[in-house]
């Protein structure tokens, strides 16, 4: 899955806030995400974040 820093990632289900969209800030073995809703960055393992993107948004520039 090719998941790039500054992506926006749709996910099937909702953050606690209520928001689908999380901001790609590191990706590797583990992803840095921030929810575009409530703005809160946390990690989770790529295995765990690959099952739950439902549509991926490249960075325009890259």
């Amino acid at each position: 899955m090719d998941v790039r820093v500054g992506d926006i990632l749709y996910m099937k289900k909702n953050h606690p806030c209520g928001s689908k969209e999380m901001f790609v800030i590191r990706s590797g073995m583990d992803f840095k995400l921030r929810c575009m809703g409530c703005g809160r960055e946390f990690m989770v393992p790529r295995s765990k974040i690959e099952k739950s993107i439902k549509e991926i948004r490249h960075d325009e520039k890259g």
